[in-house]
């Protein structure tokens, strides 16, 4: 009889461990079948009885102790015999029927050897994740990008709602523990928590142990940015001449002759030392090369039409209106504040939070370009690094390039190629690498790419699009992108010789700080608590080319008033030296002579009659 048909007859008797022993091995024999519907396989219940039986047979032997007194009436043939001897433990499980340590490492098939050895830098590097083949995670294949090779620039693209952020967080942390400054466009808000340690939780727990990630709760230092301090963060301002002409004219919308225009009107401030530090500056200049005084003034280099001065004139009241005047003042902003490294040398993370602007991406992805270009042209010359100076991230790339002009894709593509060789790496951050200029594209040695949809024929375009642009794979990639779950990427990058990587579907790690805004209270705390914002929170109206020019209008106009009341008689009596009128002075004497000139002379000094030099985009070198 089997052990199913004593356990009836044995339960009443009163030593019950030898009738529950054999039932635990039977219990823990159904724990393959489990296993099998946790990983999708169909469960063999044909096969589990006899394992099970075997177990329980074996067990039930192990558990047979030799007989008791002779007073112990004789137990049941059928089952086994009670004892007086203290019940043993529970037999230990046999392996086929138990849930064991984990198994050595398995082999890995050989696609995933060739693919895991292209990620196995033996320098300074990031984490990204674990290796993905053939629908399973391999923890043993990290995928790793070394560090020396961010300044190569990269592409971290992907449908909304896959990840992206989460990628952006995990490599800027990493950055900045290995001693590198970020420079991150917050555009949702979402980014202010990478100053706070995370939060566990279950799915963060879970991926830990599917990449093999030792996930330990920890902040980065960062400092916090606000355009024109519309938000939480310390306000970052730049001056109407370093902006440049050409980034004004993305802003404000001109077309391609408006744009000539403006760089016209410029070269004229430039070359007087007329500072335009806000918009008000730029329209007094305007209105006076429109105006009869100043219309020949640039008589000889094409002039300005009075339409294209109207259109201009009229594009900034539209942007003034709109609350944009306090992106444009001083004092202007440092860019060389997002190179600093804390005293135990981690790198700061500094956040541009542009919530209270993220309905007007025109503007902002305008400004990023602007201190890009900033940071291009003050920076030496430093060459390859084993890391990069600073990592900047380009959020909503596509809204740079959208409807831009020739010049201004040429002036990006310039930027990209050589901001290489002063240690500064970019990351463009879009939905698909369509949206980049192919000469850009072609600059991005890492490409992280999150899924994609094909919902609609544009995105079925778009997708076979993007599949082009990655190295030849072992992977089906238009299966796999419309596959990848969130927080799964395909990965490229360059290896330490420079060579590109194998294709690499990848599992990404979870950042260790907070995935989600901190909070409003302590981000305020944090940013009146830095030493920046004392430097930068008041705004400075100085003399500059509205007063300048305002003064001197007010000037011409009593000069004419007086020459008015000369020729009729209304002035005081002539001395005899004087024996009748003089011919009126030209305008140009007369500007020369007014008190506002000289006001002018004194207050350029050396600069008068010295163009201010202009880099790439059109933007004012200045000295740090």
């Amino acid at each position: 009889m089997n052990d199913g048909e004593t356990s009836p007859e044995t339960t009443g008797t009163s030593p019950e461990t030898p009738a529950t022993a054999p039932e635990t091995p039977a219990t823990a024999a159904e724990t393959p079948a489990t296993a099998s519907r946790a990983t999708g396989t169909p469960p063999r219940a044909t096969e589990a009885s006899p394992r099970a039986t075997e177990a329980s047979s074996r067990a039930t032997g192990a558990s047979r102790e030799p007989p008791g007194p002779a007073d112990t009436p004789p137990p049941p043939p059928q089952a086994p015999a009670p004892s007086t001897a203290p019940p043993p433990e529970a037999p230990a499980p046999p392996p086929e029927a138990s849930v064991a340590p984990p198994a050595p490492e398995t082999p890995l098939p050989p696609p995933a050897q060739r693919i895991a050895a292209g990620y196995a830098p033996t320098g300074p590097a990031l984490d990204l994740g674990a290796l993905l083949w053939d629908g399973r995670c391999l923890p043993e294949a990290q995928v790793r990008v070394p560090l020396a090779m961010l300044n190569r620039h990269g592409l971290v693209a992907g449908a909304t709602g896959t990840g992206k952020t989460k990628t952006l967080q995990l490599i800027a942390e990493q950055l900045s523990a290995q001693g590198v400054p970020v420079f991150l466009a917050d555009v949702k808000g979402d980014l202010s928590g990478i100053s706070e340690p995370g939060a566990v939780n279950d799915r963060i727990r879970s991926r830990a142990a599917e990449v093999r990630q030792h996930w330990t709760p920890n902040g980065s230092p960062a400092e916090f940015y606000a355009l024109g301090g519309q938000g939480h963060g310390v306000p970052l301002r730049a001056t109407v001449t370093s902006f440049g002409p050409l980034l004004l004219s993305k802003v404000l919308e001109l077309n391609q002759t408006q744009e000539q225009s403006l760089a016209l009107i410029f070269h004229y401030a430039d070359a007087k030392g007329l500072e335009l530090i806000d918009l008000k500056d730029l329209r007094a200049v305007v209105a006076f090369l429109t105006s009869d005084e100043g219309r020949g003034e640039l008589r000889g280099i094409g002039g300005l039409s009075a339409a294209t001065a109207g259109v201009i004139l009229r594009s900034l009241t539209a942007f003034e209106a709109q609350g944009m005047a306090d992106f444009f003042g001083e004092p202007e902003f440092d860019t060389g504040e997002f190179l600093r490294t804390t005293g135990d040398g981690r790198g700061v993370v500094s956040v541009l939070e542009l919530p209270a602007v993220q309905d007007r991406p025109r503007l902002f992805s305008t400004f990023l370009m602007w201190l890009l270009a900033d940071l291009f042209h003050d920076l030496p010359e430093v060459g390859d690094l084993d890391r990069p100076k600073l990592v900047f991230f380009f959020d909503e790339a596509h809204l740079l390039f959208d409807d831009a002009s020739k010049a201004f894709l040429e002036s990006i593509t310039q930027t990209v190629r050589l901001i290489r060789s002063k240690g500064v790496g970019v990351f463009f951050v879009t939905q698909t690498p369509k949206d980049v200029p192919g000469d850009v594209l072609g600059q991005l040695g890492n490409r992280i790419q999150h899924a994609l949809r094909a919902f609609t024929p544009d995105d079925q375009k778009a997708l076979k699009a993007t599949v082009r642009t990655f190295p030849d794979s072992a992977y089906d990639l238009e299966e796999v992108l419309t596959g990848l779950g969130i927080g799964e990427a395909v990965v490229t990058v360059l290896g330490e010789t420079g060579a590109p990587t194998p294709v690499a579907a990848t599992r990404l790690r979870a950042p260790e700080s907070l995935m989600g805004p901190a909070d409003e209270a302590a981000l305020d705390h944090a940013v009146r608590g830095s030493a920046l914002y004392e430097r930068y929170a008041q705004p400075v109206d100085r003399e500059t080319a509205y007063e300048k020019l305002t003064a001197g209008q007010e000037e011409r106009e009593r000069e004419r008033a007086a020459a008015r009341a000369t020729r009729t008689g209304q002035t005081q009596p002539r001395s005899g030296a004087e024996s009748g009128p003089g011919p009126e002075p030209s305008m140009l004497e007369q500007v020369v002579a007014s008190g506002v000139f000289r006001s002018l002379a004194r207050s350029v000094g050396t600069q008068l009659g010295r163009e201010i030099t202009r880099s790439l985009f059109g933007t004012a070198r200045r000295r740090r």
